[in-house]
């Protein structure tokens, strides 16, 4: 028997008991799983009261899920959430490996005008194309800064 979960709603913090309602799980509950998985870290404001964000709200539909509707053990939940953890950092992984590096922008804008200050920034990989269409406009820029006086 599925209950409908409610919809999370766009709030950066959520208290024990209001995770609770949109999880369909009590706060003692929520506790025991904090010490079972260690993926569950909320942060703890005075008189050691939890907030969860959106992600960890996420976690433990997830772990509901997992453990009610699925019927895993919490051990066998952990090994299934580190797998899926896993399988997302290949995911990502990959989607980086396809993407094509960027002509490293470390390769450093140097200009006489702003007294040979150096400025670079971290390497980032976008789709092909991106980095083309954001050089040129770049350029662009730069011809425009050398005009105007």
């Amino acid at each position: 028997m599925e209950k409908t979960l409610p919809p999370i709603p766009a709030k950066r913090y959520f208290t024990i008991g209001e995770v609770g309602e949109l999880c369909g799980v009590k706060p003692h509950v929520l506790r025991y799983w904090e010490q079972e998985f260690t993926q569950l870290r909320p942060m703890k404001r005075r008189g050691n009261r939890r907030y969860y964000q959106h992600h960890e709200v996420l976690m433990i539909r997830r772990i509901r899920e997992l453990l009610y509707d699925q019927g895993f053990t919490i051990s066998g939940a952990r090994n299934k959430l580190q797998e899926i953890a896993q399988a997302e950092r290949e995911h990502r992984r990959q989607g980086e490996d396809e993407a094509i590096d960027v002509v490293e922008l470390d390769s450093v804008i140097h200009d006489d005008e702003l007294d040979d200050e150096v400025v670079t920034a971290p390497v980032v990989s976008a789709p092909a194309g991106v980095w083309t269409d954001v050089r040129r406009e770049l350029l662009e820029i730069r011809e425009l800064l050398r005009i105007t006086p």
